[in-house]
Parts: structure tokens; sequence; C-alpha cells
């Protein structure tokens, strides 16, 4: 048996196998997917648009899948009577290219911004794994410690609550009684839990939650977390 035999009798044994590429294939492989079928969302002017939006307000990080479910889930729960809540804001990427995508001025609805906007909080963290993830997020400029910055970044859109602490404990400052949209991205598995079960009784019918964590590589914590 040649290399290239064993190679595929390897694979094989490992659920995995080889294909030729159709002639002129477009390939989409980022965040995660990897694809050779159609994905001209793209090249969509509404999407474009606030995908920029989100690149102005934290920079570009290949996040067009996960933007593209972002934004299908955020219009969803627009046609829904209840608020948008997120958990983890950051610099704003995902949030910030919703608002756009909406047209958020025009909606009536108001969207809370709970965060930090200082790494995760590490008195809630017993591992070591994730203090040291945190710090080297803060040192890189990946986590925002600017609240002006993050403040100017929402200035453009009304109803728009910047709520600055720890979650849970912030929890509270959320005043609507109808969640629509709740998009919960902590890195954190305690409060995005708490977080969680806090606003669940708030959910709309048919209501969308959004875990950016959940089932992601490298965060195992959180899945366990939520499954349990």
């Amino acid at each position: 048996m040649g290399i290239k035999g064993y190679i595929k009798k390897l694979m094989r044994g490992r659920g995995l196998g080889l294909f030729r590429l159709p002639a002129g294939a477009n390939i989409y492989e980022a965040d995660g997917l990897a694809s050779i079928h159609d994905h001209t969302f793209i090249d969509d002017p509404r999407f474009r648009a606030a995908y920029d939006r989100g690149v102005a307000a934290a920079g570009d990080y290949g996040w067009h899948w996960r933007v593209h479910i972002g934004l299908w889930a955020a219009e969803t729960a627009a046609r829904l009577e209840g608020d948008f809540v997120e958990c983890g804001v950051n610099r704003g990427f995902l949030s910030s290219a919703i608002m756009n995508y909406l047209d958020w001025d025009s909606l009536g609805k108001t969207f809370y911004l709970l965060d930090t906007f200082e790494g995760i909080d590490t008195d809630q963290s017993a591992e070591e794994l994730e203090r040291l993830r945190n710090a080297k997020h803060i040192d890189e400029g990946f986590y925002v410690t600017d609240l002006e910055a993050v403040e100017k970044n929402f200035a453009e859109w009304n109803n728009v609550r910047i709520v600055k602490g720890s979650v849970p404990d912030t929890l509270s400052e959320i005043s609507s009684e109808i969640i629509a949209f709740l998009h919960i991205d902590m890195n954190h598995a305690a409060p995005e839990v708490a977080a969680l079960r806090t606003l669940w009784p708030r959910i709309a019918k048919a209501g969308v939650i959004l875990l950016d964590d959940y089932a992601y590589f490298g965060y195992r914590p959180q899945k366990e977390a939520m499954d349990a």
C-alpha cells in the first residue's frame, strides 16, 4: 500500500475522507465553518454595511458567518414584542452591526448593553486558564478598557443603555418586562449561566437567545455549565 492509500485508510478509520474540489468552487473557510457552497450573503449590500459598522467599532476578525447568524437572529426578534439585551459587549461589534442592519431608531425598542468593559470579572473565576487569557486579551487590546470609546461608538443611536459592571449584579438594571433578543458572550461560564437563568422568565414567546461561546473550541466550561 502506497502512502496515499495508507492516508486514505487512516482517514476512513476516523470517519474522514478526501474529495476533489469541483472546478470553480468558491471556498469559504473562517470562524469554524468551511464550505464550497454559495456564500454570497457576504456581498449583500445591507449585510456589508452592517458588517463594516461592526468593523468600525472593533476591527475585523473575519466574523462574517457569525455576524450573518447574529443578524438573522436579531431580525427575527425585531418582529416580536420586547427589548434587546447583550451581556458581553466589549467594543460592540455585533450590537453595532445589528443596530445598523435593523435601522435601530425606527424600531422603538431599547438595547441594553452590559459589560465590565475591562475584561472578565476574575473574582468569579477559579480557572487559571481564564485568568491568563483575560490578561492576554487586555494586554493585546482585544478587551476594551475605555468606556468613553464605547459610549462614543453607540452615540449615533437612541434607546441604548450601556451598563458597566459584572453580571449578575447589573442584571437589575434591565427594567424591560419582555426581552425579544438576548445575546450572551462573556467568555466565562458563571455570569453566562446567571444571565440565562435570571432573564429566562422574561424572554418573549418565540424570542431569540444567542450563545456565542456554547460548544466553541477552547470554551468547554461554558457548554458544560449550560448543559448542567
